[in-house]
């Protein structure tokens, strides 16, 4: 008879411990798998910053961490190879919209259209105010959001400033689907989570925060940078009696070299500099944009004079409705060079200038700004190339970089989408409208500021805060400027040509 050895009843096997310990471990919540120092390149412009590659991927991974992770997981606790898919969708993503931004041309965008827009946004904010006082209101029935939605219709916003997600669904498709090749848009699940992540991101999260008065004060409030008042040692009466007179006037001799040496050398450092700046917008004008005249609408000055009709018929984009006619301004052939108006990037920001302050209603401010316009018509040839020379040169990858890490400072402060926060109080808000309200600038546009601003330039600086003062309102203008954008990246989004080469080969 075999012995029947029996295990204890604390006893267990090494295989039953290992799946034990399997079942009982947590699953992977880090980000750290999604990608790896060896991926390649997020963009692939020469001369880019180096760490703005890491900061791509580390915004992704924390997107991917924040909107897939939670969910994955619960489905699957050792797949590791879904989110670095999705990771790769994206930089591919991110390497198209790379070449088609490289492939725009962003003077007319930045330069001309985007003023018109706050142009336009600000004259249709005071028509819907003054109707709100009116019987347009419907006896009071209509608020200034739904006076506003009258004068600017749009498919992707209710009456009450609020975005349809299905709009943005359809948008982001279409751009997937421009920008993905076919065996990477095939995947619908890939492509639905690629796409409700952007629109989360961009609808949901991004653009309720900067439609706020409150966001737009504070950035205007950060951009100003008003300094505070710096005590300057007086000389003491006492002192000044006790030193003798020879001395004062050996004092105030050298005092009196010294300053003229100081506005010589600043004459000659800002003379090297202005020639120096002619000679680089001189030879960056030499270069033509690559921008096709048919794959680029615009929006003509001619734009902001009216209000824009957005066309009743549905449509992925109501851009196509506001910009009428094909941007000419860089037509290749050399006749079609002599029949067209040379671009006058300076008149749509001068003309956002008057309609922001309301220079017209002040005699000084209207002879200045008529001079204004007519000093820039005159050098119009050279205030075209300097303006795009300044644009393409604040256009560089410092400046993406700088934009990736404030988003992800603003999304992701600690490595997980933050809470909604509070708004700020209305003691804070206004505190902060005052502070912009009483800002002064220095040397001599101090001086300038009363003709321009009248004598109480406190009222007429609020009166230009008043237009951004909806937040509804203020939804119609940033989907406005998002639409533009991405007719200038998608042409083909608004009846124009995809440039050559918009998608990279995976």
């Amino acid at each position: 008879m075999a012995m029947e050895t029996r295990r204890p009843p604390n006893a267990r096997s090494i295989a039953s411990v290992a799946s034990d310990k399997r079942s009982r471990q947590k699953p992977d919540d880090s980000s750290s798998h999604i990608y790896d120092k060896r991926a390649p390149p997020t963009v692939l412009t020469p001369g880019r910053p180096s760490e703005l590659d890491d900061e791509l991927y580390d915004f992704i991974a924390l997107a991917l961490r924040a909107f897939v992770n939670p969910w994955w997981t619960k489905i699957t606790r050792y797949d590791k190879e879904f989110l670095p898919d999705i990771t790769r969708i994206l930089t591919h993503v991110l390497r198209a919209l790379e070449a088609r931004a490289l492939a725009a041309d962003p003077a007319p965008l930045f330069l001309r259209d985007i003023p018109a827009l706050v142009t336009q946004h600000v004259r249709d904010y005071r028509d819907a105010e003054r109707k709100a006082r009116s019987a347009y209101a419907s006896g009071g029935a209509l608020a200034l959001p739904q006076l506003f939605h009258q004068l600017q219709p749009h498919l992707a916003l209710t009456q009450d400033g609020r975005v349809h997600d299905e709009y943005f669904r359809q948008v982001v498709d279409q751009i997937l689907k421009a920008v993905l090749p076919p065996k990477d848009y095939a995947p619908e699940a890939e492509r639905v989570i690629v796409r409700e992540i952007i629109v989360k991101i961009v609808a949901s999260d991004i653009l309720p925060k900067v439609t706020q008065p409150w966001f737009i004060n504070k950035v205007i409030c950060d951009l100003l940078k008003p300094l505070d008042p710096v005590d300057v040692a007086q000389p003491s009466v006492k002192a000044a009696h006790e030193s003798s007179g020879f001395s004062s006037l050996i004092v105030l001799f050298l005092s009196a070299i010294q300053a003229v040496s100081t506005a010589c050398l600043a004459l000659t450092h800002a003379y090297k500099r202005v020639a120096h700046t002619i000679k680089l917008v001189n030879e960056t004008a030499a270069t033509p944009p690559l921008v096709s005249p048919s794959s680029s609408p615009h929006i003509p000055p001619a734009a902001v004079v009216a209000t824009p009709a957005i066309s009743p018929t549905p449509s992925v984009s109501s851009v196509a409705s506001y910009i009428p006619t094909p941007d000419t301004s860089y037509a290749s052939t050399p006749d079609a060079d002599l029949l067209v108006d040379p671009p006058d990037y300076a008149t749509p920001a001068l003309v956002m200038f008057e309609e922001l302050f309301a220079t017209d209603d002040r005699l000084a401010a209207r002879t200045i700004m008529g001079s204004v316009h007519l000093g820039a018509s005159a050098a119009q040839p050279f205030l075209d190339k300097f303006l795009r020379h300044t644009l393409t040169q604040t256009l560089s990858g410092d400046f993406v970089l700088t934009v990736v890490r404030m988003g992800k400072r603003l999304l992701f402060p600690n490595g997980y989408p933050q809470p909604t926060p509070p708004d700020p109080t209305p003691e804070e808000q206004l505190r902060t409208r005052e502070r912009i309200m009483g800002w002064q600038p220095g040397g001599a546009a101090s001086r300038a500021m009363p003709y321009l601003m009248g004598l109480d330039a406190s009222a007429t600086i609020g009166g230009a805060l008043d237009a951004f003062s909806d937040g509804a309102c203020n939804m119609h203008l940033v989907v406005l400027i998002l639409e533009r954008v991405l007719g200038e990246l998608f042409p083909e989004l608004v009846g124009g040509m995809a440039p050559e080469g918009g998608v990279p080969k995976a």
